[in-house]
């Protein structure tokens, strides 16, 4: 496939998968492997996979760097929760590598509906601003840590939707902190797969840095939308959600057929 086009269509997705990050929140980085395959052109998963987890290690700290200025990352527990997980994301990478690519995107279609799914329950913003880490807290929130980063890495995903409901779980911290503090482990998480793919050979560093910097342009547009739809957040999350769904049903089709 000619390079200029492999290149320009990995800016795109990324473009894509900021924007949507940037108006949606959690849930839009889980787009990025089925585009590096189905519009990239990436033919092996596993490089899809490990591709995808760098770009979203690396987009998800800026998104920190812009949190953290803002004080919203409640650090102490952040840190134990993706301390946590950052011994689960190493090993459910290493098994999804021993994986055949194809039983693997199956695996990955069944966690895109889930995220989905998961987009389309409620959310409450409920929850204490000056939640504070606590012996209790840390033994609650180790175990909920590791069993996702586990998730992470084995999808290669982010895990944003499952991160911030088990730090509010674990916590009680409000959605806002949940949201901002959520980044600590998706950096570390999306760093520890990528990381373990690269060490295999198993990361495509031209496509990563278009995707990244596709990235950052998505995230800028995406401001402005995120305000338009501010009033009609509810319905437009909805319909990102069925797309998800949609995105995961091809997937699997693809996958299984």
């Amino acid at each position: 496939m000619d390079l200029a086009w492999t290149l320009g269509a990995a800016a795109f997705s990324g473009a894509l998968v900021g924007l949507l990050l940037t108006v949606f929140g959690g849930g839009g980085s889980v787009l990025a492997t089925p585009l590096l395959i189905y519009l990239v052109g990436v033919r092996d998963p596993h490089v899809a996979i490990g591709t995808s987890a760098a770009a979203v290690a690396v987009n998800a700290a800026m998104g920190l760097a812009t949190q953290a200025r803002a004080g919203r990352v409640k650090w102490p527990c952040a840190l134990v929760f993706g301390g946590a997980g950052l011994a689960g994301s190493l090993l459910g990478a290493h098994l999804a590598k021993q994986m055949d690519g194809e039983q693997l995107l199956a695996w990955f279609a069944l966690a895109m509906a889930l995220v989905g799914l998961s987009m389309l329950a409620p959310r409450k913003s409920e929850g204490d601003p000056a939640v504070r880490l606590t012996p209790g807290l840390t033994a609650r929130l180790a175990p909920v840590g590791l069993a996702t980063g586990f998730a992470a890495g084995f999808f290669g995903i982010g895990g944003g939707f499952l991160i911030v409901p088990g730090l509010m779980a674990s916590t009680g911290m409000t959605l806002a902190h949940a949201a901002a503090s959520s980044l600590v482990s998706v950096t570390l998480f999306g760093a520890a797969t990528s990381a373990s793919y690269a060490a295999a050979g198993l990361v495509n560093w031209p496509v990563f840095a278009a995707v990244v910097a596709g990235g950052a342009v998505g995230a800028a547009a995406g401001a402005p939308s995120a305000k338009a739809l501010a009033g009609r957040a509810d319905m437009a999350r909805r319909g990102f959600a069925l797309m998800v769904i949609a995105t995961a049903a091809y997937v699997a089709w693809r996958a299984l057929g």
